[in-house]
C-alpha cells in the first residue's frame, strides 16, 4: 500500500475534544485535510461555532457539539450525538484539558479535582464509552491523547502546576496501559506531549518565560500553528498501525537537555 493510501482518512470519523481553538483546532485541520469527517467539542458555543465555520471554509465536514468533558453525565449523550450523525467514531483525539496554578502546599482541593476530572477522569470515561460502543465492535480504532512534556518533567522555577503535571503523567501511563490492553481489538493508543505553544492555557508561561524557554530549546523556538499536524496525522492513520502505547514530545528538543 502506498504511503498516500496509508494516510488517507476518507470515510473515517474523528471526534476531537477541546477542538475549538489552539492545539485541538490545529489537529482538526490536519485530520480534515486528510479526508476525515470531524466532530469537535468545546464548552463555549460561540468559540465552537467559529471553529466549525473556519473548518468548513477549508472544505472540511464538521459537527460542533457543545460539551464539558468534566461533566461525566454528559459523556454518553455526546457519543450519542456523534454516532447518530455520522454512524460511527473511528478516531478519538482526547485533547480537552485544563490547568490550575498554585504552590503545592497551598493547592486547593477543588482546583486539584477540576484538573483531574477533565484531564484524567473525563478522558477515561469518554475513551471507555467510544471504545465500548464503536471501536471494539468494529475491531478498529485510533486513540490519540494530548499529554504534555509537563507529564515527563518538572517545571521552571516559579511555575507551580502540580495538578496539571500529575494529570499529564497519568495520561502518559494511561496511554501505555490501554495500548497494551486494547491491542487485541486492533485499537492503537498513542500520546502527543506538546512543549510550550502560545495557546490560551499557556499564555502566562509564554508571557513570563518565553525568552528562557527559547534559550534552553535546541531548535530555538516555541511551538507553532503547524507543529502538531504531522504527528497527529501519523497516529490517527494506518501509517502508525504497528505503533501503540507510545508518547512523543513535540517541544523543539527542550526535554532532551
Amino acid at each position: 500500500m502506498s504511503l498516500k493510501n496509508l494516510m488517507d482518512l476518507n470515510g473515517r470519523v474523528a471526534l476531537i475534544t477541546g477542538g475549538s481553538r489552539g492545539l485541538g483546532l490545529q489537529m482538526g485541520e490536519a485530520l480534515g485535510e486528510l479526508g476525515a469527517k470531524l466532530a469537535i467539542t468545546a464548552r463555549k458555543p460561540d468559540e465552537l461555532e467559529q471553529a466549525a465555520e473556519h473548518l468548513r471554509g477549508q472544505g472540511i465536514e464538521v459537527l460542533p457539539v457543545q460539551a464539558d468533558i468534566g461533566d461525566f453525565d454528559g459523556i454518553p449523550g455526546l457519543v450519542d450525538t456523534v454516532v447518530q450523525h455520522y454512524g460511527n467514531i473511528d478516531i478519538l483525539v482526547n485533547n480537552a484539558g485544563t490547568s490550575w496554578g498554585a504552590a503545592a502546599e497551598e493547592h486547593p482541593k477543588d482546583g486539584w479535582d477540576k484538573v483531574m476530572n477533565v484531564n484524567v477522569n473525563g478522558l477515561w470515561l469518554l475513551t471507555q464509552e467510544v471504545g465500548r460502543r464503536c471501536m471494539i465492535p468494529n475491531n478498529y480504532g485510533k486513540i490519540v491523547n494530548t499529554a504534555s512534556v509537563a507529564g515527563l518533567l518538572g517545571n521552571p522555577l516559579g511555575v507551580n502546576t502540580i495538578a496539571y503535571n500529575t494529570s499529564k503523567g497519568a495520561v502518559v501511563n494511561f496511554t501505555r496501559a490501554l495500548g497494551a490492553e486494547w491491542g487485541k481489538y486492533n485499537i492503537t493508543v498513542n500520546a502527543i506531549c506538546p512543549g510550550v505553544f502560545p495557546s490560551k492555557m499557556a499564555q502566562t508561561l509564554v508571557d513570563n518565560f518565553s525568552k528562557q524557554i527559547i534559550a534552553s530549546t535546541p531548535l530555538q523556538r516555541l511551538g507553532g500553528e503547524e507543529d502538531l499536524k504531522g504527528l497527529v496525522a501519523y497516529f490517527a492513520t494506518d501509517a502508525s498501525r504497528h505503533v501503540t502505547g507510545q508518547y512523543v514530545a513535540v517541544d523543539g528538543g527542550a526535554s532532551i537537555i
